[in-house]
């Protein structure tokens, strides 16, 4: 009989960081002629019988791996006669947040960072000029709001959520504004990470004409 022990608290990774998932046999027997099986947690059940990572008969075998991670994971061979099955995964991205696990369960959170607000304009529209807000390459999701040279939050539309190919959001949030003293509009994101909030802001300003033909813009 032995027991499968993996860490006792979450692992946090950066994006792109390469992070070790420890777990190891007790007693310190022998994995080398065991059956090594990296799964994740909560697959739909079309999906149940595939694998992060599988080790069979002395070697790796990558046929029904999820396709996520082909090419980042990897076992230390050396350690598995000394029952360390723990997994080496490189390049973390979005997809990898969650719970992969060989039968002792591994929270993982990963973070990123990504780019600052860009802000544009998008025209005359009903009622004024639509600006849009864009940040690309967060994870977990960040907010968007957008502000007035008060820092009044203004009144927009839905925020329009999407994924790149590594899973890392990019949101986007339209606003209608109508002209001000300053014309002086700010677009401010937000995202709350495990134990901080990191914020960021992009400052917009609109020449007084008020049209796109004539419009200046300034961004900081």
């Amino acid at each position: 009989r032995f027991e499968v022990l993996g860490p006792t608290r979450a692992i946090v990774a950066v994006a792109g960081d390469d992070i070790i998932l420890p777990c190891y046999i007790k007693p310190n027997i022998s994995a080398e002629n065991m059956r090594v099986v990296w799964f994740r947690v909560n697959l739909p059940v079309h999906q149940s019988n595939i694998h992060v990572h599988l080790y069979q008969d002395g070697r790796d075998k990558y046929h029904d791996q999820i396709r996520s991670y082909e090419g980042r994971t990897s076992l230390f061979k050396e350690e598995l006669k000394k029952g360390n099955t723990s997994l080496k995964l490189t390049r973390v991205q979005g997809t990898d947040d969650g719970y992969p696990y060989d039968d002792a369960t591994i929270q993982v959170y990963i973070t990123a960072i990504g780019s600052k607000p860009d802000v544009s304009i998008e025209g005359q529209k009903e009622g004024g000029m639509g600006l849009l807000c864009v940040s690309k390459g967060w994870f977990p999701e960040p907010e968007l709001e957008w502000l007035d040279s008060k820092g009044v939050t203004l009144s927009a539309g839905p925020s329009e959520t999407d994924r790149d190919y590594e899973e890392f959001y990019i949101v986007k949030l339209k606003t209608i504004v109508k002209e001000t003293d300053t014309n002086h509009f700010t677009c401010r994101l937000r995202q709350r990470q495990l134990s901080e909030q990191i914020n960021m802001e992009t400052e917009f300003h609109i020449s007084k004409t008020f049209s796109l033909s004539s419009s200046s813009v300034s961004v900081s």
